[in-house]
């Protein structure tokens, strides 16, 4: 059984004065996904946010590979893929440009047959050459799992991925990152539904203040 690659040591949050959650302790081995549970408001997207590197540590401390994201910012980023509520594409380009833009910046190079194939398998076929801005709602999302899919990030964090989609697009996601797991990728999420992730079960982990 591989090692844990990344760890919450006595991790804590608060907001406006008041602690959201505190002394949050729990590592998570490759092939491996942390559902983030918690009443409304208990801090999970901060927690997600402080994983990103979008919000500081407030207290305790996140080891990637044991050593804490905050010492290797750069090296971390390139292993992270972030997919929030927002679907975090360029409205003014096209859905192409927008794959090729997300792996570039991470040194990959997407060739046009990857691309078709992966906009097919999404259920967005020919729409490469449109901007993003004339999508639907479900499109864009749908797009942004393509993105996702061709990430080679190890780490996924996702914040309420399930929100607003249809049975056919959850089996997608789903899918999606039992595949991800299978490679020996990690996948934290927060979700107000109950999912399944293959035959992986779910690792918990309920926020409390």
């Amino acid at each position: 059984m591989p090692g844990p690659i990344l760890a919450f040591n006595d991790l804590g949050c608060s907001k406006g004065g008041r602690q959201l959650f505190q002394g949050v302790n729990c590592t998570v081995q490759c092939g491996r996904w942390l559902h983030v549970m918690g009443a409304n408001g208990i801090g999970k997207t901060s927690l997600l946010r402080m994983l990103c590197g979008l919000s500081p540590i407030e207290s305790g401390d996140i080891l990637w590979e044991g050593r804490s994201i905050r010492a290797q910012r750069d090296a971390f980023q390139q292993d992270l893929c972030y997919l929030g509520h927002l679907n975090g594409l360029q409205e003014s380009m096209t859905v192409r440009e927008n794959l090729a833009f997300a792996t570039a910046l991470r040194g990959h190079a997407c060739d046009a047959k990857t691309v078709s194939v992966t906009l097919a398998r999404f259920g967005v076929a020919g729409r490469g050459e449109q901007l993003v801005r004339h999508l639907s709602q479900g499109q864009k999302r749908r797009v942004a799992l393509a993105r996702l899919s061709l990430s080679p990030a190890r780490l996924w964090v996702l914040d309420e991925p399930f929100v607003a989609m249809d049975d056919t697009g959850i089996r997608m996601l789903s899918d999606l990152i039992a595949q991800h797991l299978a490679s020996g990728g990690i996948t934290v999420l927060t979700s107000h539904q109950s999912v399944g992730i293959g035959t992986v079960p779910a690792q918990p982990l309920e926020l409390r203040a």
